[in-house]
């Protein structure tokens, strides 16, 4: 019999395979994300609870470059003090508030140029699927990361029905099963250890190497972070700062000519 920690990679193992499985996915959602990396544009990365986690996965830190907005907003996934003021009963609440990704969203100047990757292992909550809702109005391509099979056995919060998936032009799945635990116990009814994370981290990262590719192959290769024990002291520095001025410059673009359509 397995040890709990042998279970867990187990199914690591399982969900692996599910993200392998969606290949054709993850080169779609590189294709894309490279048009707009190569056209001077941001893809815009939104996830709210846990999901913030594969925000910051993918922008910025070592081995990731710039091309990437990474929009965090703290009352959606500041999970820290649990509960009181700032607590998780108020951001789970206002995951589900219509209306908000809207307000978020009025802060850029997008294009139709631009691109997004929206996280949400449900798919179900009315935040992130507002947030793609939004995007896709504006033109913007929509790739969503969300666990199928918890996606498939949620109910959306959404008074039509709809979610996540149903506004995306590319669907990428974390492997993750239902109820995103993975690890049963004996003598515990419920399951431990979520997956969606591991599997989650795998595609963003795995997005990001296709993406790399395909700026080096068009003569555009991407600034990286890199640690000075790989690259030296001054490579590592150099590195750093050129590629948080690139951010600048990409992101300024996201305020020029605000609010001139309206």
């Amino acid at each position: 019999m397995n040890s709990p920690s042998e279970s867990y990679f187990d199914a690591c193992e399982i969900a692996l395979a599910r993200v392998r499985a969606r290949r054709d996915a993850i080169a779609a959602a590189a294709d894309r994300f490279a048009e707009t990396i190569l056209a001077g544009r941001m893809v815009h990365l939104f996830g709210s609870g846990h999901s913030r986690i594969l925000v910051e996965e993918m922008w910025p830190r070592y081995g990731s470059f710039p091309g990437f907005n990474p929009i965090v907003e703290l009352s959606l996934t500041f999970h820290n003090l649990v509960v009181g003021a700032n607590g998780q009963r108020q951001a789970m609440f206002l995951e589900n508030v219509s209306g908000l990704a809207a307000r978020i969203l009025r802060n850029f100047a997008l294009d139709a140029a631009d691109s997004a990757l929206v996280v949400s292992s449900s798919g179900t909550n009315v935040v992130p699927v507002e947030m793609a809702e939004e995007f896709r109005r504006r033109g913007v391509f929509v790739a969503a990361l969300v666990s199928a099979d918890h996606a498939a056995a949620s109910e959306s919060k959404r008074a039509d029905g709809r979610k996540l998936t149903d506004f995306a032009d590319v669907v990428l799945d974390t492997g993750a099963p239902a109820g995103d635990a993975g690890v049963a116990i004996e003598g515990l009814a419920e399951k431990v250890a979520p997956l969606s994370t591991v599997g989650g981290c795998m595609v963003v990262n795995a997005i990001k190497a296709e993406i790399a590719a395909r700026l080096t192959a068009a003569g555009q290769p991407p600034r990286v972070l890199a640690a000075a024990n790989q690259v030296g002291n001054a490579r590592a520095t150099e590195l750093f700062e050129s590629a948080y001025d690139e951010h600048a410059r990409r992101l300024a673009k996201l305020y020029a000519g605000l609010g001139d359509e309206s």
